[in-house]
Protein backbone atom coordinates (compact mmCIF):
# COMPACT_ATOMS: atom_id res chain seq x y z
CA UNK A 1 0.00 0.00 0.00
CA UNK A 2 0.67 3.35 -0.77
CA UNK A 3 0.04 7.11 0.55
CA UNK A 4 0.94 9.01 -2.16
CA UNK A 5 -1.59 11.04 -3.71
CA UNK A 6 -2.67 9.59 -7.42
CA UNK A 7 -1.34 10.68 -10.52
CA UNK A 8 -4.03 11.97 -12.89
CA UNK A 9 -2.20 9.34 -15.34
CA UNK A 10 -3.33 6.99 -13.01
CA UNK A 11 -6.81 8.22 -12.49
CA UNK A 12 -7.10 8.09 -16.11
CA UNK A 13 -6.35 5.02 -16.42
CA UNK A 14 -8.53 3.79 -13.64
CA UNK A 15 -11.29 4.64 -15.24
CA UNK A 16 -13.30 1.31 -15.90
CA UNK A 17 -14.29 -1.63 -14.47
CA UNK A 18 -16.59 -1.37 -10.93
CA UNK A 19 -16.59 1.74 -9.98
CA UNK A 20 -18.46 1.36 -5.77
CA UNK A 21 -20.76 4.27 -4.66
CA UNK A 22 -20.63 4.57 -1.08
CA UNK A 23 -23.43 5.81 -0.08
CA UNK A 24 -24.03 7.75 3.47
CA UNK A 25 -28.04 6.28 3.70
CA UNK A 26 -26.43 2.62 4.33
CA UNK A 27 -23.72 3.92 7.39
CA UNK A 28 -26.56 2.67 9.69
CA UNK A 29 -26.58 -0.56 8.06
CA UNK A 30 -22.67 -1.06 7.40
CA UNK A 31 -19.86 0.70 8.23
CA UNK A 32 -18.83 2.57 5.17
CA UNK A 33 -14.74 2.59 6.03
CA UNK A 34 -15.16 -1.11 6.38
CA UNK A 35 -16.66 -1.36 3.10
CA UNK A 36 -14.09 0.85 1.48
CA UNK A 37 -11.03 -1.25 2.91
CA UNK A 38 -12.32 -4.12 1.76
CA UNK A 39 -12.94 -2.84 -1.67
CA UNK A 40 -9.37 -2.41 -1.58
CA UNK A 41 -8.26 -5.90 -1.00
CA UNK A 42 -10.66 -6.67 -3.85
CA UNK A 43 -8.62 -4.60 -6.00
CA UNK A 44 -11.33 -1.79 -6.46
CA UNK A 45 -9.63 1.18 -8.05
CA UNK A 46 -12.57 3.70 -8.16
CA UNK A 47 -15.06 4.84 -5.50
CA UNK A 48 -17.39 7.42 -4.74
CA UNK A 49 -18.81 8.63 -1.76
CA UNK A 50 -22.35 10.16 -1.83
CA UNK A 51 -24.19 12.27 0.68
CA UNK A 52 -27.06 13.97 -0.64
CA UNK A 53 -29.05 14.10 2.76
CA UNK A 54 -26.11 14.93 5.80
CA UNK A 55 -25.15 18.47 6.89
CA UNK A 56 -21.39 19.86 5.26
CA UNK A 57 -20.07 19.05 8.61
CA UNK A 58 -20.73 15.38 8.97
CA UNK A 59 -20.04 15.01 5.02
CA UNK A 60 -16.65 16.37 5.20
CA UNK A 61 -15.70 14.21 8.42
CA UNK A 62 -16.66 10.94 6.64
CA UNK A 63 -15.40 11.77 3.72
CA UNK A 64 -12.04 12.50 5.03
CA UNK A 65 -11.84 9.95 6.82
CA UNK A 66 -12.89 7.80 3.39
CA UNK A 67 -9.83 9.93 1.88
CA UNK A 68 -7.82 8.44 3.84
CA UNK A 69 -8.27 5.38 3.16
CA UNK A 70 -8.62 5.47 -0.86
CA UNK A 71 -5.37 7.30 -0.89
CA UNK A 72 -3.57 4.04 1.01
CA UNK A 73 -5.19 1.71 -1.52
CA UNK A 74 -4.43 3.67 -4.30
CA UNK A 75 -8.15 3.98 -5.20
CA UNK A 76 -9.20 6.69 -7.03
CA UNK A 77 -11.95 9.21 -4.71
CA UNK A 78 -14.57 10.86 -6.29
CA UNK A 79 -17.22 12.92 -4.43
CA UNK A 80 -20.92 13.34 -5.93
CA UNK A 81 -22.44 16.35 -6.22
CA UNK A 82 -20.09 18.78 -4.22
CA UNK A 83 -17.26 20.56 -5.62
CA UNK A 84 -16.57 22.44 -2.52
CA UNK A 85 -16.17 19.11 -0.50
CA UNK A 86 -14.30 17.58 -3.23
CA UNK A 87 -11.89 20.76 -2.91
CA UNK A 88 -11.79 20.66 0.37
CA UNK A 89 -10.36 16.47 1.05
CA UNK A 90 -8.61 16.98 -1.68
CA UNK A 91 -10.65 14.08 -3.97
CA UNK A 92 -9.37 12.98 -7.06
CA UNK A 93 -12.32 14.49 -8.79
CA UNK A 94 -15.84 14.93 -8.78
CA UNK A 95 -19.32 13.39 -10.40
CA UNK A 96 -22.08 15.68 -11.65
CA UNK A 97 -25.54 15.25 -12.01
CA UNK A 98 -27.88 17.11 -14.23
CA UNK A 99 -29.10 19.06 -11.51
CA UNK A 100 -25.88 20.15 -9.87
CA UNK A 101 -23.29 22.72 -11.06
CA UNK A 102 -22.85 23.28 -14.76
CA UNK A 103 -19.78 20.95 -15.88
CA UNK A 104 -18.20 24.34 -17.42
CA UNK A 105 -18.39 26.12 -13.91
CA UNK A 106 -17.45 23.03 -12.06
CA UNK A 107 -14.19 22.35 -14.35
CA UNK A 108 -12.91 26.37 -13.47
CA UNK A 109 -13.47 25.99 -9.55
CA UNK A 110 -11.74 22.63 -9.34
CA UNK A 111 -9.57 23.36 -12.06
CA UNK A 112 -7.82 20.54 -14.73
CA UNK A 113 -6.02 18.32 -11.97
CA UNK A 114 -9.31 16.92 -10.76
CA UNK A 115 -11.51 14.30 -12.53
CA UNK A 116 -14.92 15.69 -13.24
CA UNK A 117 -17.26 13.23 -14.12
CA UNK A 118 -21.16 13.41 -15.31
CA UNK A 119 -24.20 11.67 -14.98
CA UNK A 120 -26.68 11.27 -18.64
CA UNK A 121 -29.18 10.14 -19.21
CA UNK A 122 -30.15 10.54 -22.84
CA UNK A 123 -28.10 11.06 -26.47
CA UNK A 124 -28.15 14.95 -25.97
CA UNK A 125 -26.80 14.77 -22.59
CA UNK A 126 -23.80 12.45 -23.94
CA UNK A 127 -23.34 14.59 -26.50
CA UNK A 128 -23.39 17.81 -24.25
CA UNK A 129 -21.13 16.21 -21.32
CA UNK A 130 -18.19 15.18 -23.86
CA UNK A 131 -18.63 18.74 -25.85
CA UNK A 132 -18.04 20.53 -22.33
CA UNK A 133 -15.18 18.40 -21.16
CA UNK A 134 -16.18 15.52 -18.63
CA UNK A 135 -13.67 12.74 -18.44
CA UNK A 136 -16.15 9.69 -17.75
CA UNK A 137 -19.70 9.20 -17.94
CA UNK A 138 -22.30 7.72 -16.25
CA UNK A 139 -24.67 6.32 -18.08
CA UNK A 140 -28.34 4.86 -16.90
CA UNK A 141 -30.39 4.13 -15.38
CA UNK A 142 -30.02 0.83 -17.06
CA UNK A 143 -32.78 -0.98 -15.19
CA UNK A 144 -34.64 -0.10 -12.38
CA UNK A 145 -33.22 1.10 -9.14
CA UNK A 146 -34.23 1.50 -5.63
CA UNK A 147 -31.16 3.07 -4.92
CA UNK A 148 -32.81 6.46 -6.54
CA UNK A 149 -36.63 6.80 -6.48
CA UNK A 150 -37.41 9.62 -8.48
CA UNK A 151 -34.92 8.05 -11.18
CA UNK A 152 -35.02 8.80 -15.14
CA UNK A 153 -36.95 6.45 -16.77
CA UNK A 154 -34.84 3.19 -17.60
CA UNK A 155 -32.61 3.19 -21.13
CA UNK A 156 -32.33 -0.47 -21.13
CA UNK A 157 -28.79 -1.84 -22.68
CA UNK A 158 -30.18 -0.74 -26.65
CA UNK A 159 -30.08 2.42 -24.79
CA UNK A 160 -26.68 2.32 -23.68
CA UNK A 161 -25.45 0.46 -27.55
CA UNK A 162 -27.18 3.78 -29.11
CA UNK A 163 -24.93 6.05 -27.45
CA UNK A 164 -21.76 4.24 -27.14
CA UNK A 165 -21.03 5.72 -30.59
CA UNK A 166 -21.70 9.26 -29.42
CA UNK A 167 -18.27 9.51 -27.49
CA UNK A 168 -14.75 8.39 -26.64
CA UNK A 169 -15.10 9.16 -23.14
CA UNK A 170 -15.23 5.58 -20.42
CA UNK A 171 -18.90 4.89 -20.16
CA UNK A 172 -20.18 3.63 -16.46
CA UNK A 173 -23.34 1.81 -16.45
CA UNK A 174 -25.96 2.98 -13.89
CA UNK A 175 -28.90 1.78 -12.56
CA UNK A 176 -30.28 -1.96 -11.35
CA UNK A 177 -26.93 -3.37 -12.32
CA UNK A 178 -26.46 -7.37 -11.46
CA UNK A 179 -23.28 -9.41 -12.00
CA UNK A 180 -25.55 -11.62 -14.54
CA UNK A 181 -25.94 -8.39 -16.84
CA UNK A 182 -22.48 -7.77 -16.79
CA UNK A 183 -21.32 -9.28 -19.74
CA UNK A 184 -24.11 -7.70 -21.68
CA UNK A 185 -23.29 -4.62 -20.76
CA UNK A 186 -19.60 -5.24 -21.48
CA UNK A 187 -21.02 -5.74 -25.19
CA UNK A 188 -22.74 -2.63 -25.07
CA UNK A 189 -19.65 -0.81 -25.07
CA UNK A 190 -19.44 -0.22 -21.03
CA UNK A 191 -16.06 0.47 -20.01
CA UNK A 192 -17.81 -0.60 -16.49
CA UNK A 193 -20.39 -0.37 -14.28
CA UNK A 194 -21.12 1.79 -11.06
CA UNK A 195 -22.63 -0.09 -7.90
CA UNK A 196 -24.00 0.68 -4.39
CA UNK A 197 -26.37 -1.52 -3.36
CA UNK A 198 -25.22 -4.49 -5.34
CA UNK A 199 -22.26 -4.34 -3.12
CA UNK A 200 -23.73 -2.48 -0.15
CA UNK A 201 -26.49 -5.05 0.45
CA UNK A 202 -24.21 -8.39 -0.70
CA UNK A 203 -24.44 -10.90 2.21
CA UNK A 204 -21.27 -12.28 0.86
CA UNK A 205 -19.38 -8.79 -0.11
CA UNK A 206 -15.95 -10.32 -1.15
CA UNK A 207 -18.17 -12.43 -3.61
CA UNK A 208 -20.06 -9.46 -4.69
CA UNK A 209 -16.63 -7.56 -5.68
CA UNK A 210 -15.53 -10.58 -7.54
CA UNK A 211 -18.59 -10.94 -9.42
CA UNK A 212 -18.60 -7.16 -10.62
CA UNK A 213 -14.67 -6.60 -11.19
CA UNK A 214 -14.13 -10.03 -13.16
CA UNK A 215 -15.91 -9.23 -16.27
CA UNK A 216 -13.55 -5.87 -17.06
CA UNK A 217 -10.31 -7.69 -16.05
Amino acid sequence: MTSAPVSRHRVLSQLNGLYLILDERWSSRCSLPDVLREAGQAGVKLVQYRNKTESMTTAYEVASRLRVIAKDWAMVFVVNDRCDLAMAVQADGVHLGQSDLPLGLARRLVGHDMLVGASTHSPAQVRMATEEGADYLGFGPIFSTRTKADHEPVVGIQGLQEIRGLTPLPVFAIGGITPDSLEALRQAGANGVAVASGILDAVDRQQAFTQFLSPFH
